[in-house]
């Protein structure tokens, strides 16, 4: 235990806090004031204003000043809001362009020659000379305006020197000169006046005309176009880097992004049309040339746009490496020369490429790959879908070659690559799972994270010049702990602010992409051999044979993983692989009765043994669900085989689900005991849908099945579910069986089993009354209820309702007596039934006799009621549950 100290000492210790609590609160107080500073608009240059050296404080640093943004001197003002003037400044220049345009079109006619070349050159000099004597007077925001007049007012003295002077000049050709000599005179004109903002950009702007124009008016073909633009775009990514202010390179940089996809569309459509590999060799060259600068500007550019030019040059070079081969070969095949042109980017990892420009080009690299197996999927979906039409015609006999058994597909003759696109890529992938270390190892320099370096603000920046960018007096980070900017929880935008931890995003870990790319070789190899056999049209028996032998090495591949690690992807693909070419192979088979029993028989056994080689978990289960499925398939077949009617072939289908009931005694605890006893059920539930179009075969249906449900139900796990399913079961199988007998009066066969079930439950409740009313009387009050009601409801007579309601109402009333939850809510539920049974012609002739537009008046009425009290409402139920909820 820490002694207290003495009240002398203790109190120096607290004095020295609240003296590091005040410095604390004056530093975060200094650094609201410049942040308010910061967000204000800036303030005019003034020297007399400006103190570099009162960091916080004004001069002479008196203690307990206010703090103050730094530099702030007292007695200056900051700028008044520009934003009036910014307006007032802009509809003026708009009126004067609106005057000016109006002049042009319209008065232009009434004057002579000199009177308008003395006009334009006036008004055209005088906006040009303005801005300077402006600048001069510090009014560079009027300077703009007039700026902006003075374009406009150029661009009007081309149009009539071109309207007056040289009308019969061609006007492409004629704008083509004016957009060069206009680009080249505000060039000047920007340079000359440097602090204005728009000259430069406008430019740009009209530097990107003149050589498209050029080559529209000379006529120029298509690929001419193509280089025109290109040319465009590289002078426009040179100005982008190297430009002079940010509106500059913006405008630059939207240009060149403009005309250069421009040329590269241009180029692709040239190459993906070309007649032959020479007439693609000109688009190649235009595509190449446009890779070749992307990638200049790319080894310059910021990191985003890097990596964006990395993949516009890849995949540029690809379109142009991949157009000559893809027009020497025959349809289907340009696929693969574009794949493999794609997967050569991959040798950018041997450049010394900028690091994220060699990003763009991997991702080019794998769009191409992407993009190919995209075009791929159509075959492999044929393949897996297409044995689907057999089953409108099971047995119809062999067809003679594979493609004939997979109905109307695609043109086959169009997806010969497919399966060579399909296995290079798998077998790409496969090589990067094998020897992912030499991978890593090569791709480590586009890996790596770079390290953070420190923020440091421009020149004449608060803080400019001091390591890191911390402002003059400003505490270190050893004020708040190693690590830590210059101020506590200081934002990464901050001007000073040292960047902790940046550097590159990872990427996903090794593990996750090498179980990736084993998966992706799986499916995709598997996917090869299928369209494989389909384009080679192999004979329909070896296709049998050949895809059963398939799933089986992928069963072999999926238990052969470990389930974890960078197996567990590969495994699980495996795994998915095999269930969907089973069921493909299975359907493949359903056109001859013997490939049928072969083929599923094989399945059956196959999933069985992966199920018993495959270690405990999900996979195991799968396979043990598949084998009884494909064993209900053929209990199926057999019926079929047999000449059974469908209802016939019922009870034959309740032979997997007895071995599932079998076969879970035997397993028991095991986890593969659920699964497998739950896999037999759907073959149960066919087997009763088989059943219904005939009643007596219904109810031996339900009566099996009950039994079935009745031997789960001696084992102790199973008993409370399989027990009530038993009973729900055996109950519907002796309605079923009396009413296919034309019994009419069911009370006869019921009463006799209801009374001593009730007898059998009141002597239950006696010696136990904690025991469940529905346990207790359930089974016996509904063995009558339920089939006396079925019989109420079409019996024309009213004793038997009158009757039911008797009966039901007393059960009503001895469950609300005796609080019994099963008598309350079967007298109850049978009670309305047998009421609304009775009521309902009545209830119809009332219904026809009102107006029309009054139910659903009172519908609206019930649902407003029910509204304004919904929460009322709401508290009732929850009373009533909690009330039925208590009863037994």
């Amino acid at each position: 235990m820490e002694p207290v100290p003495p009240p002398a000492e203790e109190l120096a210790r607290l004095d020295r806090e609240l003296a590091e609590l005040d410095a604390r609160r004056a530093q975060l107080l200094t650094r609201r004031a410049w942040l308010l500073a910061a967000l204000r608009p800036p303030a005019a240059p003034a020297a007399p204003g400006w103190n570099p050296a009162g960091w916080g404080a004004p001069p002479g640093g008196r203690p307990g000043a206010p703090a103050q943004p730094w530099g702030y001197v007292p007695g200056t003002r900051a700028s008044a809001p520009r934003s009036a003037q910014n307006v007032l400044l802009t509809l003026g220049g708009l009126l004067l362009t609106v005057a000016a345009v109006a002049f042009t079109l319209v008065s232009w006619g009434s004057m002579g020659i000199g009177g308008r070349s003395a006009v334009l050159s006036v008004v055209t000099l005088g906006a040009l000379t303005a801005p300077a004597v402006l600048l001069r007077r510090g009014l560079a925001a009027t300077a703009e305006a007039l700026t902006a007049l003075a374009l406009v007012l150029t661009l009007l003295d081309v149009y009539a020197v071109h309207a007056v002077a040289a009308p019969d000049t061609d006007g492409l050709g004629f704008t083509a000169v004016a957009c060069a000599v206009l680009a080249a005179l505000w060039t000047a004109y920007g340079l000359a006046l440097g602090k204005l903002h728009l000259p430069l950009p406008a430019a740009v702007v009209l530097a990107q005309w003149p050589l498209l124009f050029w080559a529209w008016a000379a006529g120029a073909p298509a690929l001419v176009v193509g280089w025109a633009l290109l040319g465009t775009a590289v002078v426009d990514g040179v100005i982008a880097l190297r430009g002079r202010g940010l509106g500059v390179r913006i405008t630059a940089c939207v240009g060149g992004s403009v005309l250069g996809l421009s040329a590269l569309l241009v180029g692709l459509t040239l190459s993906a049309t070309a007649s032959g590999p020479v007439g693609a060799l000109a688009p190649g060259a235009l595509l190449l040339a446009a890779a070749a600068a992307v990638l200049a500007g790319a080894w310059h550019a910021p990191k985003g746009f890097a990596l964006g030019g990395g993949v516009v040059a890849g995949l540029a070079a690809v379109a142009a490496a991949g157009g000559v081969p893809a027009a020497a070969v025959p349809d289907g095949w340009p696929v693969l020369a574009y794949l493999l042109c794609g997967l050569a980017l991959t040798a950018v990892l041997r450049t010394r490429l900028p690091k994220d420009a060699a990003r763009g080009v991997l991702a080019a690299s794998a769009a191409v790959a992407a993009g190919a197996l995209v075009g791929a999927l159509p075959s492999v979906a044929a393949v897996l879908l297409g044995p689907l039409t057999l089953l409108s015609d099971v047995w119809a006999g062999s067809p003679d070659g594979f493609r004939s058994a997979l109905g109307s597909t695609p043109p086959w003759s169009e997806s010969a690559a497919a399966p060579v696109v399909l296995a290079l890529t798998a077998g790409l992938l496969g090589s990067a799972y094998r020897w992912w270390p030499s991978l890593v190892r090569v791709a480590a320099p586009l890996t790596a994270r770079e390290p953070a370096a420190p923020r440091t603000p421009e020149a004449g920046a608060p803080g400019a010049g001091t390591p890191g960018g911390r402002p003059p007096g400003a505490p270190g980070p050893a004020a708040y702990g190693t690590g830590a900017p210059w101020y506590a929880g200081g934002p990464a935008g901050a001007p000073w602010y040292t960047a902790g931890g940046g550097g590159a995003r990872g990427w996903p870990s090794g593990a996750a992409l090498r179980g990736a790319a084993g998966a992706g070789a799986v499916a995709l190899g598997w996917g090869a051999l299928l369209v494989a056999g389909a384009v080679l049209d192999v004979p329909y028996a070896l296709a049998v044979f050949a895809q059963t032998l398939l799933v089986a090495a992928l069963l072999a591949l999926a238990v052969r993983g470990t389930g974890s690690g960078v197996q567990a992807p590969v495994a699980a693909t495996a795994s998915a692989a095999a269930v969907a070419g089973a069921v493909s192979a299975g359907l493949l088979s359903l056109a001859s009765e013997g490939a049928s029993y072969a083929v599923f028989a094989a399945l059956a056994v196959l999933f069985a043994g992966a199920s018993l080689r495959a270690g405990a978990g999900a996979r195991r289960a799968v396979f043990a669900v598949a084998a009884v499925v494909w064993g209900t398939v053929l209990t199926g077949l057999a019926g079929r085989s047999l000449g059974l009617a469908p209802h016939e072939a019922a009870p034959l289908l309740l032979t997997a689900p007895a071995l599932t009931v079998l076969l879970g005694a035997r397993l028991r605890r095991n986890p593969v005991a659920l699964p497998v006893e739950l896999a037999g059920a759907p073959g149960a539930l066919v087997a009763v849908g088989l059943s219904a179009a005939d009643a007596p075969f219904l109810a031996l249906t339900l009566a099996l099945c009950g039994v079935l449900a009745a031997g789960a139900a001696v084992r102790p796990e199973r008993r409370p579910v399989a027990g009530r399913l038993a009973a729900g079961l055996f109950v519907p199988a002796a309605w079923v069986r009396l009413a296919a007998s034309g019994v009419s009066f069911p009370e006869a066969y019921t009463l006799p089993v209801t009374v001593p079930a009730l007898v059998v439950g009141f002597l239950r409740r006696r010696k136990d009354p904690e025991a469940s009313s529905w346990t207790a009387y359930g089974p016996g009050l509904a063995a009558t209820l339920l089939p006396s009601l079925a019989v109420a409801w079409t019996d024309p007579d009213w004793v038997r309702p009158l009757l039911l309601g008797t009966a039901a109402l007393v059960i009503t009333l001895l469950g609300a007596r005796h609080r019994l939850q099963a008598l309350l809510v079967l007298g109850g539920a049978v009670l309305a039934l047998d009421g609304l049974h009775e009521l309902a012609p009545y209830v119809v002739q009332v219904a026809g006799a009102l107006p029309r537009w009054l139910p659903p008046a009172l519908a609206g009425m019930l649902l407003l009621v029910v509204g304004a009290t919904y929460e009322q409402r709401l508290r009732d139920a929850r009373r009533l549950k909690d009330a039925l909820g208590r009863m037994r």
